[in-house]
């Protein structure tokens, strides 16, 4: 049995009807079967679970004013503009298609433009836009619409897009989105996967219910035959293998699927980006060094950083050990070379790609200030890859992850700030 309202076995019955009665204190005249099944599905029809996760949204609600966000807030205007992305269609059986260009977005300029929290806030104003679709779709087809299909299209997905505080939003969203619209995910398909797509799924993995796990499918060349299995043509725009396109002719449909781009520098705000929640506070004599050590035991892994310091400048450079002994920086193979930075303005980030395992360091130089020394505020993380076969679901029809490459993506070093 699916879970499903009209196909649930006796047990599932039996538990619904439990469920009910349980959480009856909090249940309103709007929640109907269909609303409760949604959490005993997210938690494995586990009563205990299930309650404990639905009480938790409630309350989530209330701190959040969520039950109101649609008539006291407006997404800002950058998010609206530059954020990837929009509804386009429903599927053969009726749920709503979500297209995501994502290999287009720039997370950076938009977080240097407006609040975390403004973006997050975004995404609940769209879910909810969203569930007032469902119930529009469900009156006017006489179905039940209450779910979505996903596609991430990952084409200029490149190493600018691992960029943390980035992915930091994005992981957030994610969370969002299982713990408070459980089951609203049908299926996701991934197309245009970049030679890095096995660390970023690596990187968000943790955050996906096994559930929404089971729900990801990796598309190879043939995508567009695979989606035509789902999806009608006339409910696809023609870049994605359907027949639609804008009045102007555009096969991508901008006009519905926000295309994303490069945020101007117009929009952006002071101190957005300047979150040092998690970051690790060294200070640095004058005259002196401070030396981070990170062992990459896996080749191909990302090392990512981001770093401020406190009132001046210092110097940054990432090298590779060719010894277990300690070395200096002159003896070391120079992965990223030395350079004075101004992380005292704008905080400072970047990824390197380690192609050979051993333990790499990251240098953070104050030997040209004599009379300075610095406060430094740092944090980095080690991506390790998942291999092709270690926990990526993949199509049964697919071909092999995409070859292709994405700007950005064979470079070793990215610095988002110069891009």
């Amino acid at each position: 049995m699916s879970g499903h309202v009209g196909n649930l076995s006796d047990t599932q019955a039996a538990l619904l009807a439990e469920f009910k009665e349980r959480v009856k204190d909090i249940s309103k005249p709007e929640y109907d079967d269909y609303f409760f099944t949604r959490w005993l599905r997210a938690r494995n029809f586990d009563l205990k679970k299930s309650e404990a996760m639905l009480r938790n949204h409630i309350e989530w609600r209330a701190q959040n004013n969520v039950d109101s966000i649609l008539q006291d807030f407006k997404p800002p205007e950058v998010v609206e503009k530059y954020y990837t992305g929009g509804l386009f269609g429903q599927d053969k059986q009726g749920a709503l298609i979500w297209i995501e260009p994502a290999g287009f977005i720039d997370l950076r300029g938009i977080l240097m433009s407006v609040k975390k929290q403004d973006v997050i806030k975004s995404k609940i104003w769209l879910l909810e836009h969203i569930y007032l679709l469902f119930e529009k779709k469900s009156k006017e087809q006489n179905r039940r619409v209450d779910q979505m299909v996903i596609i991430f299209d990952l084409y200029k997905f490149g190493m600018k897009h691992l960029w943390k505080p980035g992915m930091d939003v994005f992981t957030d969203i994610l969370t969002v989105f299982e713990d408070h619209y459980p089951e609203t995910l049908k299926k996701t398909f991934v197309i245009n996967a970049p030679r890095i797509f096995p660390i970023a799924y690596s990187a968000i993995r943790p955050f996906l219910s096994e559930e929404t796990q089971r729900k990801v499918a990796i598309l190879g060349p043939s995508y567009k035959e695979i989606l035509a299995e789902h999806i009608d043509a006339d409910q696809l725009p023609k870049h994605w293998g359907g027949t639609y396109v804008d009045k102007d002719g555009d096969p991508r449909c901008p006009s519905k699927i926000g295309p994303g781009g490069d945020v101007p520098s117009a929009f952006f705000a002071q101190n957005c980006l300047i979150d040092l929640t998690g970051f690790t506070e060294v200070s640095i004599g004058r005259g002196s060094t401070h030396q981070l050590e990170l062992p990459v035991s896996l080749a191909g892994s990302i090392i990512r950083w981001q770093f401020k310091t406190d009132g001046f400048d210092i110097g940054f450079g990432v090298y590779k050990r060719t010894s277990d002994k300690r070395q200096k920086a002159k003896d070391m193979d120079t992965v990223l070379e030395l350079g004075r930075v101004n992380s005292h303005m704008v905080p400072e980030d970047g990824s390197v790609q380690c192609m050979h395992t051993g333990t790499y360091i990251l240098r953070f130089d104050n030997t040209y200030s004599w009379t300075r020394g610095k406060k430094l505020f740092y944090t980095t993380e080690v991506l390790e890859p998942s291999g092709r076969d270690n926990g990526i679901p993949r199509c049964e029809s697919s071909q092999s992850m995409s070859d292709q490459a994405t700007a950005g993506e064979d470079a070793v070093f990215v610095n988002p700030s110069q891009t």
